[in-house]
C-alpha cells in the first residue's frame, strides 16, 4: 500500500479521534513549540509496521525515526520510535499512534507464539492469518502477521478462488464448483476449497483442487484426511490447510497431524495489545518572551536512548 492510501487511513482515524481539534493541547500549548517524543514499550513483545508508521508521520509533518525493526523483540523499557516536531500536532497524534502500534505489536507477538509452537513438532508447517481483521487494518494487520514469522494468506476476495461453504451451499456440489472455478479462473489464481469432511477433501482434491482448507476439524479427523489422499496419490497435487478453532492451546496437536498451513483469527482477532506510551522527553524551541530555551525531560528517559 502506497503512503498516500496509509496517510489517508491515519486521517480518518485521527478525524475520528479529534472531529474539531485537541482543546486540550489548543488550550494550554503555544503554536510552534517544538518537542522530542519517544515511544517506549512497557512489557515484552514484538515489533511490527515502526517503519510504515514512521512514513506516514512524516508525511503529516512531523519527524519519525524507527528505533526498532518489525520482527525485532521488545523487552520492558525499550524505545521504539523517536517523533520530533510541533507539540500540538506530536500529542494529536499521540493515542491514534499508539493504539494502532499497540495492536500490531500484539498481532506480531501472537503471531511469534503460534509458529514456535507449530514449528517445534513440524519445522516445515505455515501458521497463516484468515480475512477475520478489524476494518480498516487489513493491510498493517497482514504486514504484522508477517513480521512474526506468519504467512500473510490472501488479503482480499481478489486475491485467490477460496470456494466456501456458501458457495457450496449454492451450488451443491464440491467437484462441480472445482470445475467452474478451474474454468473460469486466470491461470494465475490457484483455487481452494474449504471441506469438513473427509470425502469432500478427496472429492475436492480429484476435481482439482490446488489447496483443500479442512474446516472445524479435529486433529484426529485431520490426520484421517491427510491418510485418505495418501492412499489416493493425491496428497503431492494438494496443498492441506487446517483452520477453525486454532489456538495456543492446540496449534501443536494441528501442526502434528501434518497440514501445509495451519490458519487462524486468532492472531488478528484475539491478540492481546502489547502495551506501548508515548513521553515527551525534550522541549525544544522558542518561547513567548523571545528567548531561546530548551528543556529537558528526563523521566523514565535515565537510559538517555533515543
Amino acid at each position: 500500500m502506497s503512503e498516500y492510501l496509509l496517510e489517508q487511513l491515519f486521517l480518518e482515524w485521527l478525524r475520528e479521534d479529534a472531529p474539531h481539534g485537541d482543546l486540550a493541547s489548543e488550550l494550554l500549548i503555544p503554536p510552534g513549540l517544538e518537542v522530542r517524543a519517544v515511544v517506549r514499550a512497557n512489557e515484552r513483545g514484538v515489533a511490527a509496521c515502526v517503519e510504515d508508521v514512521a512514513r506516514v508521520l512524516e508525511r503529516l509533518g512531523l519527524e519519525a525515526r524507527p528505533l526498532k525493526r518489525s520482527g525485532e523483540t521488545v523487552e520492558p523499557g525499550d524505545l521504539v520510535l523517536e517523533v520530533r516536531g510541533e507539540a500540538r500536532r506530536v500529542l494529536l497524534v499521540e493515542r491514534t499512534l499508539l493504539n494502532l502500534l499497540s495492536y500490531l505489536f500484539g498481532v506480531a507477538t501472537a503471531t511469534r507464539e503460534l509458529v514456535e509452537k507449530a514449528r517445534r513438532v513440524n519445522p516445515h508447517v505455515r501458521v497463516a492469518a484468515t480475512r477475520k481483521i478489524p476494518p480498516g487494518l487489513r493491510y498493517l494487520a497482514k504486514r504484522a502477521v508477517a513480521a512474526g514469522g506468519g504467512d500473510t494468506h490472501r488479503l482480499s476476495l481478489s486475491d485467490a478462488v477460496l470456494i466456501k461453504d456458501n458457495h457450496l451451499a449454492v451450488l451443491g456440489d464440491v467437484a462441480e464448483a472445482v470445475r467452474r472455478a478451474r474454468e473460469r479462473a486466470s491461470f494465475i489464481h490457484r483455487v481452494e476449497v474449504e471441506v469438513e469432511t473427509v470425502e469432500d477433501a478427496v472429492r475436492a482434491a480429484k476435481a482439482g483442487a490446488d489447496v483443500v482448507m479442512l474446516d472445524n476439524m479435529s486433529p484426529r479427523e485431520v490426520a484421517e484426511a491427510i491418510r485418505r489422499l495418501e492412499e489416493e496419490g493425491l496428497r503431492g497435487r494438494v496443498l492441506v490447510e487446517v483452520s477453525g478453532g486454532i489456538t495456543p492451546e492446540n496449534i501443536a496437536e494441528y501442526a502434528r497431524a501434518g497440514p501445509d498451513v495451519v490458519s487462524t483469527s486468532y492472531i488478528t482477532m484475539k491478540a492481546r495489545p502489547v502495551d506501548l506510551s508515548l513521553e515527551v522527553v525534550e522541549v525544544l524551541g522558542r518561547e513567548e518572551g523571545g528567548s531561546d530555551r530548551l528543556r529537558q525531560h528526563r523521566h523514565r528517559d535515565s537510559q538517555g536512548r533515543g
